[in-house]
């Protein structure tokens, strides 16, 4: 028998991550994600969730779910352009587009499929794709999925972007101009307004990829474009539907013209199953929610404020956030890592990340905080903190 099965160089690759200490194991959650959970057997305080708004275990979502389920049954069946476009799809993408005030919105099987699908699409060889620095791993490779050319700018600079705009502008056919709404590291919010001034100068296209905005930023949490009031002004707004939405799926808002085209061309949705009934009904019902009323993100944001602040006093470096994402900066990789174990034997769930997904020396532990959290909850989050802090030395 060849010892080709035996993937030894994959073994040495693995061996490798457990040299540098990087390997590891899933954490298991053994409920819904919720502001507390059972974690490896273990009832902690979650701070790590995307779940802004409290949505993936909310009853009506979940009675939504079960009844488009009776409905529409468990799967779709098929991709959307045979036999798996039911009417629950088209509802889906009517009230999204109702939601964002565009004239469309065209629905993914999930986020990272909308930058992988529709990048792609929307660029050819002779157009050009410049990007944030800082922008997220979907984008990267929906970008690499491209055969236009690309660029890079420095995170949130204008200076570099018009740079990189005045240079190439008539080197070629059609350039997109992306970025994400908010940075998922930092919690910062791009410079849209600027953005698209710049766009509009030297006659480019524009491309927000929402995820963290999505339910957050805006009114009710109709995103980044809203809350800069940029309707009409950004051609491609990219939003999920998994993290403040609570359930899973992506999607594009815009122009009729980008829905018909990526009706055609858009790889994911032609050649993948779509959306099961259960998600989509959910989706449905946590729209009309926002739709509502603005309690959930009042809340989210209330939350925020309260735990960043008493973060802050007890002084902790929380960087330049300004949304929810609440990152507490340590530093040093290995002792991020310390501190996450710590904070964990403690009862507060709070996941470390180190290079190479930020870089290296900025090794942080990103607090996610949302509607659902109460003040208790937060004031022992808090509690904690400042006791491993103090411990660590970091206080």
């Amino acid at each position: 028998m060849s010892n080709v099965h035996e993937l030894s160089f994959l073994k040495e690759k693995i061996q490798e991550l457990k040299d540098q200490g990087v390997y590891r194991k899933l954490p298991v959650l053994d409920t819904p994600n919720q502001p507390e959970v059972i974690l490896n057997g273990k009832k902690v305080i979650n701070l790590s969730s995307n779940n802004y708004l409290g949505f993936s275990n909310h009853p009506r979502l979940k009675k939504a779910a079960m009844d488009a389920i009776e409905r529409y049954g468990a799967g779709a069946g098929a991709v959307r352009t045979i036999i798996g476009n039911m009417k629950i799809h088209e509802d889906l993408e009517a009230l999204l587009a109702k939601f964002k005030r565009e004239e469309a919105a065209f629905i993914y099987q999930s986020g990272f499929n909308c930058n992988a699908g529709t990048i792609q699409a929307i660029t050819e060889a002779g157009d050009l794709i410049i990007s944030d620095e800082l922008n997220h791993a979907s984008i990267i490779d929906g970008t690499r999925l491209s055969k236009a050319g690309r660029a890079i700018y420095k995170h949130s600079d204008m200076d570099s972007l018009e740079e990189v705009l005045k240079t190439n502008r008539d080197k070629y056919k059609n350039i997109l101009i992306i970025t994400d709404g908010v940075f998922s590291m930092d919690g910062d919010i791009a410079k849209l307004p600027e953005i698209v001034e710049l766009a509009e100068k030297y006659e480019a296209m524009t491309y927000v990829d929402d995820a963290h905005g999505s339910g957050v930023l805006g009114e009710s949490g109709r995103g980044t474009v809203d809350h800069f009031g940029l309707h009409g002004r950004v051609d491609f707004s990219i939003g999920t539907l998994s993290k403040a939405i609570g359930v899973v799926g992506g999607y594009v808002a815009g122009s009729q013209t980008m829905y018909d085209w990526l009706n055609h061309r858009a790889r994911p949705v032609l050649f993948s199953t779509s959306l099961p009934p259960a998600a989509v009904g959910a989706i449905i019902e946590a729209i009309t929610m926002l739709m509502e009323s603005t309690e959930y993100t009042d809340r989210l944001w209330d939350n925020a404020k309260y735990f960043k602040e008493k973060l802050g006093k007890l002084g902790f470096n929380t960087g330049h956030s300004e949304t929810p994402i609440t990152p507490v900066i340590i530093g040093d990789e290995g002792k991020t890592m310390e501190f996450s174990k710590k904070l964990m034997e403690n009862g507060v769930f709070v996941s470390g990340i180190v290079f190479p997904t930020v870089p290296k020396g900025t090794g942080r532990v990103r607090c996610m905080v949302t509607a659902a959290h109460t003040k208790e909850q937060l004031d022992e989050a808090v509690r904690v903190f400042e006791l491993v802090g103090k411990e660590m030395g970091i206080l």
